[in-house]
């Protein structure tokens, strides 16, 4: 395990942040990178870890929202299509990506207190806005994504206080969009790091293991058990507590 620290700790971490986040679909790429950051691991080896166990919390909480008839893939491909190669291009791009923490904390963290208010019992599907149009969906997810890319996450955090708040998608339905959202968006991340270098940790595996432990938990709750009310508040305690960690690093 990680040289300095309990073999018991890191894993206990990973499967805590997994549970928590994939209540609403969420990887807990921020959370694994804030956990990391307190390792002897290097900047790129951190990066690359917390996209691995990203993919398969992100990947089990899609899994389990489709099997419960919650994902709409009409909404999802065009943000996936503009996604995808920006957030390869982001993850390649040799920019500060400090520089944008504190910007992009303070957005979370209004977005994510704004969530505790708005629609206490959640967006019922017959009170949905119309969407927007494929191309500015696209446009949409090509931001998301180079955001995504540069910051290290699979892009759940921003994607899923935009689909709420503009009452393009249910809270359900925004946590099943938002877990493929991640899945895709981590691949093109990884895509993006992995030849600058890093490698991948031998101790990976275990902590990928004690994600997927917590995901399964957290997931079949979001998607079976919680409602759409304690799910809107989860996730607003998702965003704010991502925003606190950005805007710390």
């Amino acid at each position: 395990m990680i040289a300095g620290t309990s073999p018991l700790w890191w894993p206990l971490g990973v499967a805590l942040i997994a549970l928590v986040y994939s209540l609403v679909g969420h990887g807990g790429a921020s959370g694994y990178l804030a956990l990391l950051a307190l390792s002897p691991l290097l900047p790129r080896e951190v990066a690359i870890t917390a996209l691995l166990i990203n993919l398969v919390v992100a990947g089990t909480s899609f899994g389990l929202y489709r099997l419960a008839r919650h994902f709409s893939w009409t909404l999802a491909w065009p943000l996936l299509a503009g996604s995808v190669p920006w957030a390869y291009l982001g993850a390649r791009l040799p920019l500060p990506a400090g520089a944008y923490h504190g910007l992009v904390g303070g957005v979370l963290l209004l977005a994510g207190l704004r969530l505790f208010w708005i629609a206490p019992a959640g967006t019922p599907a017959a009170a949905l806005a119309p969407r927007p149009g494929v191309a500015t969906r696209i446009g949409l997810g090509a931001g998301l994504g180079l955001l995504s890319g540069v910051v290290g996450v699979g892009g759940g955090i921003f994607l899923s206080p935009v689909l709420l708040l503009a009452r393009w998608a249910t809270a359900k339905q925004t946590s099943a969009v938002s877990a493929v959202f991640i899945v895709a968006n981590s691949l093109a991340g990884l895509a993006g790091r992995l030849p600058a270098g890093g490698g991948i940790r031998p101790e990976t595996a275990v902590l990928a293991a004690a994600g997927l432990a917590g995901a399964l938990v957290g997931s079949w709750l979001g998607a079976f058990v919680l409602s759409p009310r304690v799910l809107q508040r989860a996730l607003a305690a998702v965003l704010v507590f991502a925003a606190v960690k950005l805007m710390l690093r």
